[in-house]
């Protein structure tokens, strides 16, 4: 008896270091093509489903371990059967599919947050990851420079990496917030969080920065006619916005007019729209690269 106990309680501490993944269906759309698709997806509502996923959620957090909530896209999946030569139709491919997609694709990990809520996270996260991994195919396929030979989209994502360190630099102490979106033959938006202490560098989530510059590159390395947003906050203080609009490849700063009208203009209708309270609307400062850029062709 004191041996099966003690046997029991090992599992149970191995249990607790093997980490868990959940696949979610996040959109009613894709769960009803999975039920149409397949007869081993036994669920037959949606809200049913994201009620009984959330129910799994918190029992694997009582245990202990760490569960990491996969998106689950019907399309790539279906794709992943056809290359792997699976079965679509078993929940052992299902399970096969979500623990790829939790290596490489879209999750979030679980800390107990409500579906309600942990559905729009996963959801944004998707579309920050099919941002990157978009602005990321422009920049490799640009090639190189025919004038000086160099590789033009790791030259715009330097310079790209050179703006963002001179800007937070420039910004100044603060949490900053910046969003820098990018048009192209989809709309490339990022956004950016940073807290700069008084002293030493600015702090910000790796990834986070990864994206945000890979976008910035994007717009540099396309000369896209695109923009960059910052917003500072400091305590006892209004926040600061300034903006910059991207022209052939450089950040040039926009005037205090146009960084009011930017933000108070209605971007559906051009309607004005009040002004934030405790808010100033700033000119773009100065961010030019030391080497002032080079242009690519």
């Amino acid at each position: 008896m004191a041996h099966t106990r003690k046997t029991t309680t090992i599992r149970r501490a191995l249990r607790r270091e093997v980490p868990s993944t959940v696949g979610l269906l996040a959109d009613e759309q894709d769960f009803t093509a999975m039920r149409h698709r397949y007869r081993t997806f036994t669920f037959d509502d949606h809200g049913t489903y994201l009620r009984q996923v959330e129910k799994l959620l918190k029992t694997l957090a009582t245990e202990g371990g760490h569960t990491t909530v996969a998106l689950f896209d019907p399309e790539d999946y279906a794709l992943y059967c056809t290359e792997t030569g699976l079965d679509p139709d078993t929940p052992a491919s299902r399970s096969r599919f979500t623990a790829e997609v939790a290596a490489t694709g879209a999750c979030v990990p679980y800390t107990g947050q409500p579906i309600d809520r942990l559905v729009p996270l996963l959801i944004h996260r998707a579309v920050r990851q099919a941002t990157w991994e978009y602005a990321t195919m422009l920049l490799t396929d640009m090639g190189e420079c025919a004038d000086c030979g160099q590789d033009i989209g790791r030259a715009a994502f330097d310079q790209a990496s050179h703006t963002l360190t001179r800007l937070l630099q420039e910004a100044g102490p603060g949490t900053h917030h910046l969003v820098c979106s990018v048009p192209a033959d989809e709309q490339l938006v990022a956004v950016l969080h940073a807290e700069r202490p008084l002293t030493g560098p600015a702090l910000l989530d790796s990834t986070e920065g990864a994206e945000f510059v890979t976008v910035l590159a994007a717009g540099i390395a396309l000369e896209s006619p695109g923009g960059l947003v910052l917003r500072t906050t400091t305590p006892a203080a209004p926040d600061r916005v300034h903006g910059w609009r991207l022209d052939r490849g450089r950040l040039i700063p926009l005037t205090e007019a146009e960084v009011f009208n930017a933000y108070c203009t209605d971007a559906d209708t051009g309607e004005p729209l009040s002004p934030e309270p405790n808010v100033d609307y700033r000119a773009g400062f100065d961010i030019t690269p030391d080497d002032h850029g080079t242009t690519h062709h």
